[in-house]
């Protein structure tokens, strides 16, 4: 399957737990003056519900099926489920998953992150998060080490700080070559996928020093990631399933609504939605369009 190059190009960074906070910035550390872009485009996003009608707080595994299916899976499974997806749930993935929908509109979707391993198609089964089973479901295996250091995928982390625990030995990279390195991706695909899930991490450490750490790394990143919105037929979007690390005054998810960012060619299009349920099917209208 090959690009066409005047087609319409999405980048979709998911960040897991970031909600759209209070405007006191003793309470939502997204407001420190240390983060002006990050706060930016907060202010400016669209607020979707994650809580989705189901009661409880909403939580990873649902949220991010929703997010990423346009099925409302907490309503589906009865109730929000935190962390890996149980069977149930990941056939619901399998079956609706945006990548899927893309491959039968005959767009190239991808997902940028890069697992460390040297057999990207065998993923243990109860490691497979959200985006694992969809881009395994879908597209038969994820990014590994060879495409890691090639500059051909992004860590999680951004700055692969995190693999040096796992055996790497190699030099970190500044959030704004990730930056280029996510791009590039973008460039070669119609639609790429990052998911940053260290937004939660830290939310739920309720560690300010951990927290700002992560905000730090996210405005470096984001700064250089939006110039791709500044080219012809070029979309981004970010959006997360819950809310979490805007409030500093609990080390669990919130009820906050989540922010849709869109800055690009087809962005006006996101601006009435109001779900989660919503983004998947927002996103193939414009490749039917």
């Amino acid at each position: 399957m090959v690009t066409h190059l005047n087609s319409l190009k999405i980048i979709f960074i998911f960040m897991d737990g970031l909600g759209i906070g209070s405007d006191d910035p003793a309470r939502n550390p997204i407001l420190d003056s240390r983060f002006p872009f990050l706060r930016n485009i907060l202010k400016n996003a669209t607020p979707l519900d994650a809580c989705l009608g189901v009661e409880g707080l909403p939580q990873s595994a649902t949220g991010q099926a929703t997010l990423l299916t346009g099925v409302n899976a907490a309503e589906a499974m009865g109730r929000h489920i935190e962390g890996f997806p149980p069977a149930r749930l990941k056939k619901l993935i399998q079956d609706e998953n945006l990548f899927f929908k893309l491959i039968q509109l005959e767009k190239q979707p991808t997902f940028a992150n890069s697992y460390w391993t040297t057999d990207p198609h065998s993923i243990p089964p109860r490691r497979q998060s959200v985006t694992t089973v969809m881009t395994v479901s879908a597209l038969g295996g994820v990014r590994g080490k060879t495409e890691l250091l090639s500059g051909k995928a992004v860590m999680h982390d951004i700055t692969r700080w995190t693999t040096h625990a796992r055996g790497y030995d190699g030099p970190l990279v500044e959030p704004e070559d990730a930056a280029g390195h996510l791009m590039a991706v973008g460039e070669e695909n119609d639609f790429t996928l990052f998911e940053y899930f260290l937004t939660d991490r830290a939310g739920h450490s309720a560690k300010p020093e951990q927290v700002f750490q992560c905000l730090e790394t996210l405005e470096r990143f984001l700064i250089k990631v939006a110039a791709f919105a500044e080219q012809p037929n070029h979309l981004l979007l970010l959006s997360s399933d819950h809310g979490n690390i805007e409030d500093n005054t609990t080390r669990t998810h919130t009820e906050n609504p989540v922010p849709l960012v869109a800055i690009g060619k087809g962005a006006d299009s996101f601006r009435s939605l109001t779900s989660l349920t919503e983004v998947t099917p927002a996103i193939l209208r414009l490749y039917e369009d």
